[in-house]
């Protein structure tokens, strides 16, 4: 039975750990170390990035300075993560041609799965059931405990993951950009539930002592070796201490700067049957594909873990719009899965109107502005395509104690938002009216239809927009909505009152988003007014 050196270097910074790795993997490439099980962890907690990532985009900078949070880059690609005190990292620098390893080293997902089997059976040893999911995660009941990836220089790999013991969730959304930027309440709980952690587990929090010897016999087990504790050998130590300034280093930690347009988070609502279906997504819009993503709503899936697969699979895939419908397709199809009331296709759809959201980058729109226009009967990608003759405003974003509040008409006086939108339409010849009801929505809609109008600019809260999608798309009108500020009729339990055109509460029109929106689509002919000008 071989012997591996276990390395157990305790508590460090993020700038520590991550030179370290780097000393470690060279050396091991180079054959001045021996294969070697390594222990780490952080103090101060440590947003890390992944190698071909920027901290403009991945970090919310100053929600960590703030709060204390330290940031490093990994030599490892994939995304970033966030290391607490609590959070225990193992890590396995092994030769590609040892025994056990070689025959896996042209399969990485085989070298993975071999690789995580050894801190599955640690978890194990501990009383949690834990399973490889992949294509790199470890996981229990469906939740993910455990996030790995790897690395290799020469004929050595690094292969690494980080094991929740007892997290933070929140400081987690906090100080990652990852796509949560819309999501309520109830979502965000969605989005924790993905995540477990060994305390939550065990219902107790074990010794760190104890999870590391559980994870030795773990890794013993499942590589057939014999681990021997041991320290850095004296070119490690020479090494480290040269390299240690460079990763404590600007030079390092922001070695890739994209500007935040090259990546941002998308995010698409709809009501279907089955009931709401919510998708954020990051995008690496350089590489045109998905980071990740959370698919969430209040629709009924068997298995109940479905959702969370269906991530996973999605997690690094392009954007093509064939590649995502045929994934999407063969997973309902491999797995089983149903969710009562929708289609895999509505599950696509959904998918592709987030993703399209990225065409608006090209019409000046930020993709976090994107996240505040909602499309109907047509598709972010159509919008050269469309043709808008007119505006509508919701009535609720007048002053309350204004004559015209439950009244078509504005006198542009410039102290609500109505006005100042208003007052734009009327600047550029546009027609545009204020909306008091639904029926006098339906109405106005059917008119303008009647008289040859082809769609509209319009503003609308989510909460209106999702329960009124089918409404919107049976007239078959093109229609670009954007969201308001502020608490809605929805929020606050009044829909009902907004429905008859009663609502007492007031909104804000997002002013500079519907400006800019209006002045471009003007500007390339495409939001024209001449219908009802005649």
């Amino acid at each position: 039975m071989t012997e591996w050196r276990l390395l157990d270097t305790g508590v460090l910074t993020g700038a520590q750990n991550m030179a370290l790795d780097d000393v470690v993997l060279e050396c091991r490439s180079q054959n001045l170390t021996p294969n070697t099980l390594r222990f780490l962890q952080f103090s101060p907690s440590t947003a890390l990035i992944g190698y071909h990532q920027s901290v403009e985009q991945e970090i919310r900078s100053e929600y960590v300075k703030r709060n204390g949070v330290d940031v490093n880059r990994r030599i490892t690609g994939g995304g970033a993560i966030l290391f607490t005190p609590t959070c225990l990292g193992w890590e396995v620098f092994a030769d590609k041609e040892s025994p056990g390893i070689g025959d896996l080293k042209w399969d990485l997902e085989k070298l993975a799965r071999k690789v995580c089997n050894g801190a599955i059976e640690g978890l194990k040893r501990l009383g949690v059931d834990a399973e490889f999911r992949p294509k790199n995660d470890i996981e229990v009941n469906g939740r993910k405990i455990s996030g790995t990836g790897g690395t290799e220089r020469g004929d050595a790999f690094l292969y690494q993951g980080t094991l929740l013991v007892d997290f933070d969730v929140d400081l987690m959304l906090r100080s990652l950009r990852i796509p949560v930027e819309k999501l309520k309440d109830k979502e965000v709980e969605s989005v924790k539930e993905r995540v477990t952690w060994l305390s939550r587990e065990l219902n107790a929090l074990p010794s760190i002592e104890k999870i590391k010897q559980a994870f030795v016999r773990g890794f013993e087990e499942v590589f057939d070796m014999t681990l021997v504790p041991g320290g850095l050998t004296d070119s490690e130590k020479k090494r480290y201490k040269e390299r240690l300034p460079y990763f404590e280093s600007d030079d390092w930690i922001d070695l890739v700067q994209r500007p935040k347009t090259d990546a941002g988070q998308v995010m698409a609502v709809r009501k279907t049957p089955g009931g709401l279906i919510r998708v954020s997504i990051a995008l690496d819009l350089v590489g045109d594909f998905i980071v990740s993503s959370f698919i969430t709503g209040d629709f009924q899936v068997f298995p109940q873990r479905a959702i969370l697969d269906l991530e996973a699979r999605l997690k690094n895939a392009p954007t093509d719009e064939d590649f995502i419908r045929q994934t999407v397709a063969e997973f309902f199809e491999e797995t089983g899965t149903r969710i009562l009331g929708v289609d895999p296709e509505d599950i696509v759809q959904i998918i592709l109107e987030a993703i399209k959201k990225r065409e608006f980058v090209e019409w000046g729109v930020t993709l976090e502005e994107s996240n505040h226009i909602m499309t109907v009967n047509f598709m972010p990608d159509e919008l050269a395509s469309q043709t808008f003759d007119y505006i509508l405003l919701p009535y609720c974003a007048k002053l309350v104690e204004c004559d015209y509040r439950y009244f078509e008409g504005c006198t542009t006086c410039g102290d609500c938002t109505t006005s100042d939108i208003y007052g734009l339409a009327v600047d550029l010849g546009l027609p545009v009216r204020t909306i008091q009801n639904f029926e006098h929505l339906m109405e106005s809609i059917q008119e303008f239809k009647e008289r040859g109008a082809r769609g509209y600019v319009g503003s609308c809260c989510e909460g209106f927009y999702n329960k009124h999608h089918d409404d919107f798309v049976e007239t078959g009108v093109p229609m670009l909505l954007i969201d308001v500020d502020d608490s809605t009729c929805y929020e606050l339990g009044e829909e009902r009152e907004a429905y008859l055109g009663e609502f007492e509460g007031q909104t804000t029109l997002k002013v500079d988003l519907f400006t800019k929106v209006v002045k471009v689509l003007s500007e390339k002919g495409i939001l024209r007014g001449e219908v009802l000008s005649h």
